[in-house]
């Protein structure tokens, strides 16, 4: 069984793998002359997107971007996202850095999210800032799957910060991964073997992640790791209850799934199943509090979906001003899929959406 688990899951990589490969032979797609540096911020790769300087203005305003992948694929200089980043300077005259965060297997949690930290951080320095030309009052950070899962933990872990003298205006995440806890919300079950993230590899993108064991991935399926009789994932239960967080439209007729009795043990062999940094749906509402203006894209056709309309919806609860766009006909990671040939209006519509947002709040 383990086995099946390994070569399902080694398929699923070679082929996104190989698709990534093929599109970094691909053109990369810009109308205009984007300067692109490679840098190092505090010891972390970053590749920083600088739009043409204009005779009228002085400071531009500026993106912290982290690339989806599950935490072990893609890079910030592969070109799907090079593209996205080229036009989003372009489009928002804005300075984007591009964090190029160590991936599994080379690292495994926290050492993702300490990279992101650090380079993000580090971005936020005074000094740093006016080399890029940059306005300290309009920056945002954002990511796509588990980049927005890196740029929400990120932005709650600066939120609190208090020897930073700047932060974030705005966090924009993109159809994000943000919880472990529940793998049976109405999203899971309706696109459990939905193209591109079925619910089991999004499963063991998390086993990997926290450096667990393949022969975990039945036992989170079923919830067994936040069983009733799991006493430390109790006092996270409210935080997730979709029941009552998602709109009828999202959970449909679907039924919760909860364990009576379950395995304590799951959560003492991956603690970071219930550590809010891995987990940032987890986190309070005094945290929650903390949070600037959020955007969040879900999608209809992706298992990740109630994670962000989950996210979204305790932001709005705890009085932070949050947009939620979903799109009823696109599929996880549409976004960046907007280079032939795979150029679909999915991507080009969230997309758009996005950058949209961005410029009218940034």
């Amino acid at each position: 069984c383990h086995l099946i688990h390994y070569l399902r899951l080694s398929h699923h990589l070679i082929a996104l793998n190989y698709l990534i490969c093929t599109f970094d032979k691909l053109k990369s797609v810009s109308s205009e002359d984007i300067k692109i540096t490679d840098a190092v911020f505090d010891g972390v790769e970053v590749r920083v997107f600088e739009p043409p300087a204009k005779g009228d203005e002085s400071l531009k305003r500026s993106v912290v971007y982290i690339h989806g992948g599950g935490w072990a694929l893609a890079s910030a200089r592969t070109s799907l996202y090079n593209n996205l980043c080229r036009i989003m300077a372009e489009s928002l005259n804005a300075v984007v850095v591009s964090v190029e965060y160590r991936l599994v297997p080379e690292v495994c949690f926290p050492e993702q999210y300490h990279d992101a930290l650090r380079a993000t951080k580090h971005f936020l320095q005074p000094d740093v800032l006016a080399e890029y030309s940059v306005d300290p009052s309009r920056i945002a950070i954002s990511g796509d799957s588990a980049g927005g899962n890196l740029a929400a933990a990120v932005c709650q872990q600066l939120s609190k910060d208090e020897d930073l003298t700047i932060r974030p205006k705005l966090q924009a995440l993109i159809y994000p991964v943000l919880q472990a806890f529940d793998f049976n919300t109405p999203s899971y079950q309706q696109n459990m073997n939905m193209p591109v993230l079925p619910r089991y590899v999004m499963i063991n993108y998390w086993i990997d992640y926290l450096n667990g064991d393949y022969g975990l991935a039945h036992e989170l399926l079923i919830n067994n790791h936040t069983a009733l009789d799991v006493g430390q994932a109790l006092a996270f239960r409210a935080r997730l209850n979709w029941t009552a967080l998602l709109p009828a439209s999202f959970t449909k007729s679907y039924k919760p799934v909860v364990q009576a009795a379950g395995r304590a043990e799951i959560v003492r062999r991956l603690p970071a199943l219930l550590d809010v940094r891995a987990v940032p749906l987890l986190a309070d509402d005094a945290m929650l509090r903390r949070q600037p203006r959020t955007y969040v894209l879900t999608c209809e056709n992706d298992v990740l979906r109630d994670d962000g309309a989950m996210y979204a919806s305790r932001l709005q609860r705890a009085g932070v001003p949050v947009t939620l766009d979903h799109f009823h006909d696109c599929f996880h990671g549409c976004m960046i899929f907007t280079v032939w040939p795979t150029d679909f209006s999915a991507g080009v519509q969230t997309r758009n959406s996005y950058i949209k947002w961005l410029d009218e709040n940034l």
